[in-house]
C-alpha cells in the first residue's frame, strides 16, 4: 500500500492536478511603453472655423463690444490671415423704424472667427439707397 499512495503522489504531482496550481514561467510580454511622442496624443490644431459660424461669431463680438444688435451679415470674405466679416447694426433706433438709424461695420477676424478688429464704415437712415 505504500507504494500505491506513493505512486499516487507521484501521478498527482506530475498529473494535470499539480500542474494546474503550479503557474509556469511565462515570458515577459514586450514592454507597451512607447515614446513620449506616442504616448499622448499630439494636441491637433483648432480646426478652421466654417464660413456661417465666422458670420455669426463676428456679428456675436461686435455686440458684445459695441452694444448694438445687429441687423444682419451684409458680405463675407476670405483674408490672407483669416476673414472680413461686413455686418449691418442698428445705431439708433427711432419710431417710426424707417427712419432708424444703421451702421456698416467691418470685422476682421482670424481663421477661427476671433474678433481681432472692427472699424464703421458708414451710417445711413434705414431705406435710403446707398453708394453700392
Amino acid at each position: 500500500m505504500a507504494e500505491k499512495r506513493t505512486g499516487a503522489r507521484k501521478s498527482s504531482s506530475d498529473g494535470d492536478d499539480g500542474a494546474s496550481s503550479r503557474k509556469a514561467p511565462s515570458k515577459k510580454a514586450p514592454s507597451r511603453k512607447t515614446p513620449a511622442k506616442r504616448a499622448a496624443p499630439k494636441a491637433e490644431a483648432p480646426r478652421r472655423a466654417t464660413a456661417t459660424q465666422v458670420a455669426a461669431r463676428a456679428a456675436q463680438q461686435l455686440l458684445e463690444l459695441t452694444g448694438k444688435e445687429a441687423e444682419g451679415v451684409t458680405g463675407l470674405g476670405r483674408a490672407d490671415d483669416g476673414w472680413t466679416v461686413e455686418v449691418e447694426v442698428v445705431e439708433v433706433r427711432r419710431i417710426p423704424n424707417t427712419t432708424d438709424v444703421l451702421a456698416l461695420y467691418e470685422v476682421t477676424t482670424d481663421d477661427h472667427g476671433d474678433l481681432m478688429g472692427y472699424r464703421r464704415l458708414r451710417r445711413y437712415t434705414r431705406g435710403t439707397p446707398g453708394g453700392e
